[in-house]
């Protein structure tokens, strides 16, 4: 075995016992990074003219829905995992055991995030502008959890960065000798959305993206990476016009990236005034003083 390998950690480590408490490693890796990317988004939409933790308005729609969307995602590219004779359909909802897609969280996230953002009276690609290096953020932080769930691991390897899997693993090929080394590929999707945030902070210094841009660039960002990522992973997923069906998604991740970065820069060529809706910033709404004093002296009765 390579000095330089990377070892699994004990499995015993994807779960927590405290008391009558069971505690998955991964739902913790998830919840830690909607954590942090809550924390810099607000940071990041207080800088713009926002109220503090509007944020959080957004993301109770947002979080629920995107996790539905992920873990749904993952299921239908997965038929075979929960669909046969004897399974458990209960087994769809485990979202302990992995298996949530990034794709169907984007999908459902939107969703949610659409509905909180007009309820809190936020334009929805100012949301996602301050969003966009805080996803990135938040989905590398959730990829440690498929290391410690051992799983998502690419092909075998003999470059000395090998992934060490053991060979009781499901995963593991067929026929293949124990002691190979594999592609961690939840390593190079964290390395890869760390330069991802990055490339997205030093675009914003130089351009001032706003519109949608920074979340557009995320999107071309994480699908070309994705893609390649995608290609080179042991699990089954389906095909689609002869792709794995989330290489395919990947791809639409970044062809609409794209066309969005093209859209925007047609429709869009002025700075953005607000980042709330007309008639919805904390000025628009909030009478002022001139005006509370007018409406004052109108209640007060005639002598």
């Amino acid at each position: 075995m390579n000095i330089l390998s990377i070892p699994s950690p004990p499995l015993e480590w994807s779960v927590l016992h405290l008391g009558p408490l069971t505690i998955h490693v991964y739902a913790l890796c998830i919840l830690t990074g909607i954590v942090a990317a809550t924390i810099w988004t607000n940071k990041r939409l207080t800088a713009r003219g926002g109220e503090p933790w509007v944020v959080i308005d957004i993301i109770l729609w947002a979080v629920p829905l995107g996790l539905l969307g992920a873990r749904l995602y993952h299921v239908f590219t997965h038929p075979g995992d929960y669909f046969f004779d004897g399974a458990d359909p209960m087994r769809i909802f485990y979202i302990w055991e992995g298996g949530n897609a990034i794709i169907g969280s984007l999908m459902g996230g939107a969703i949610g995030a659409w509905i909180g953002c007009r309820l809190a009276g936020i334009k929805l690609w100012s949301f996602a502008d301050a969003l966009a290096p805080a996803m990135l953020l938040a989905q590398a932080i959730g990829r440690l959890g498929n290391y410690v769930n051992h799983e998502l691991f690419g092909w075998p390897t003999d470059l000395p960065w090998g992934l060490q899997i053991e060979s009781t693993n499901p995963a593991y090929p067929a026929g293949l000798p124990d002691g190979l080394l594999f592609h961690p590929t939840f390593l190079y999707e964290m390395i890869w959305n760390l330069i991802g945030v990055l490339i997205i902070l030093v675009l914003e210094r130089m351009f001032h993206m706003r519109w949608g841009r920074a979340f557009a660039v995320y999107l071309v960002s994480y699908g070309l990476g994705r893609m390649w990522i995608e290609s080179i992973r042991m699990d089954y997923s389906e095909i689609i016009l002869g792709l794995r069906s989330n290489v395919l998604g990947a791809l639409m991740l970044a062809l609409l990236g794209a066309g969005m970065l093209v859209w925007f820069h047609r429709r869009h060529h002025d700075d953005e005034a607000s980042i709330y809706l007309p008639g919805r910033s904390p000025a628009e709404r909030e009478p002022s003083p001139a005006d509370v004093s007018a409406e004052d002296a109108n209640l007060t009765p005639t002598p």
